[in-house]
């Protein structure tokens, strides 16, 4: 557990642990490093005190900025502009049966994860943050329930230093008799895989949260100025495995009952070590490689690299190198990408604790064979209305044909026949 995670959980009486949020993209921790807030991943502990709130009255005013509830530093309202000098304000109430949590791109004390635009690992540098952010500062909150079984609920938009959420006179949003509701400018996306995260689990509709918490099928483009239809049979219960997106960052939600399925470091140790002890060999130098158990470490000569096509497993070696990217296989003859293997390190995005013997393509990341068949599966917002797969662990986006190679290699090689 790391330092900051300590400190989290210290703040919890009870050390109930609710769930993780993983930024897709980020292999365990950012290129800068994990620093405070502003971290690849967020562990939900229980809060020793609760700061849930919840909606009550609502007030229709003529002078938004000037209104009580938006002045009181005490409360917590949203405030819905219907034109320069007219605004429906919601006040919301302390509730002791839930926690808050947001996330979003400000520094402010509110935000308690803090998440920058990803940048695709094919793009990347040694800086790791977009010029210009899409991510809104106070992009969404999160509200636990205290009692078990801790249910999770996500809604758009999150409140400021002021503890207040403001719509602007361009925000999506309407009203009725009963009811006020309005959609952030980028919007905040969800969906729930059919099946859960599991090696079965499968894709589910993208659908738009507000900021009340309903569901909506997605506008024709994200800053779209018109609502389309909700959800009304859906709901913005967060489930394991849940994606969220923020556009510029996707998230995935993973319950503390979930994460069970997903290997512990030291399980994962073991699988790395199993196929380290068949002592695989490059076909062409011979050299015993050496898998890493964390990321891609300066192995020199030992380093394994594959190629795509077809999956066979050598050293670093220079038989049919050209002037291009494209190389023959000494094995099989077959033309294609010849690149560095790197192991899968963020056990959160595993959906098994198999022995990774998948790497997705192009990037080269090894996972196991149903991790590799999930996420190849799972195409996630992107630009404001396309959608592509992506390796969960670097966010480079997979090859259409082949998004994850079985592979090969050339182990067991000194051990006798049985």
């Amino acid at each position: 557990m790391s330092l900051d995670s300590s400190n989290q959980a210290a703040e919890s009486i009870e050390n109930v642990k609710y769930g993780e949020l993983v930024v897709l993209g980020y292999n365990g921790h950012l290129l800068s490093g994990d620093k405070g807030r502003r971290r690849s991943k967020y562990i939900l502990w229980k809060r020793a005190k609760s700061n849930g709130v919840k909606p009550s009255q609502k007030h229709l005013v003529t002078n938004p900025q000037s209104s009580q509830a938006v002045q009181d530093q005490s409360k917590h309202s949203v405030s819905y502009t219907l034109s320069r000098n007219k605004a429906i304000i919601v006040e919301y109430l302390k509730d002791d049966d839930t926690d808050m949590f947001q996330i979003g791109r400000s520094m402010e004390g509110p935000i308690d994860f803090v998440v920058m635009d990803t940048v695709p690992g094919h793009l990347r540098t040694q800086r790791d943050t977009a010029p210009q952010s899409t991510i809104s500062r106070f992009a969404c909150r999160i509200i636990v329930e205290r009692s078990p079984p801790y249910t999770a609920r996500i809604y758009a938009a999150g409140f400021d230093s002021g503890r207040n959420i403001f719509l602007g006179e361009k925000a999506v949003k309407w009203c009725s008799d009963d009811n006020v509701d309005g959609l952030t400018t980028n919007g905040v996306f969800l969906m729930q895989p059919q099946g859960g995260f599991t090696p079965s689990g499968k894709p589910g509709p993208w659908r738009e949260v507000s900021v009340g918490g309903s569901l909506f099928s997605l506008r024709d483009s994200r800053p779209s100025p018109l609502k389309s239809h909700q959800m009304t049979e859906e709901d913005n219960i967060l489930r394991d495995g849940t994606l969220i997106d923020l556009c510029g960052a996707t998230i995935v939600w993973r319950s503390a009952l979930g994460l069970i399925a997903s290997p512990s470091e030291n399980e994962f140790q073991q699988l790395v070590g199993r196929l380290n002890a068949g002592r695989p060999q490059c076909p062409v130098g011979l050299n015993t490689l050496v898998l890493p158990t964390r990321g891609s470490l300066n192995l020199k000569d030992r380093q394994p690299y594959v190629y795509l096509p077809c999956g066979h497993v050598h050293g670093n070696h220079e038989w049919g190198q050209a002037d291009t990217d494209i190389r023959k296989c000494p094995l099989c003859l077959m033309d294609g990408k010849f690149i560095k293997l790197q192991m899968g390190c963020e056990l959160s995005l595993y959906v098994d604790s198999e022995q990774p013997t998948y790497a997705f393509s192009p990037c080269g990341h090894m996972v196991s064979e149903c991790t590799a068949k999930y996420w190849s599966r799972i195409a996630v917002p992107h630009g404001s209305h396309g959608f592509q797969t992506i390796c969960p662990f670097c966010a480079t986006p997979l090859s259409e044909s082949t998004p994850y190679a079985k592979l090969i290699f050339q182990d067991n090689t000194d051990l006798p026949d049985t």
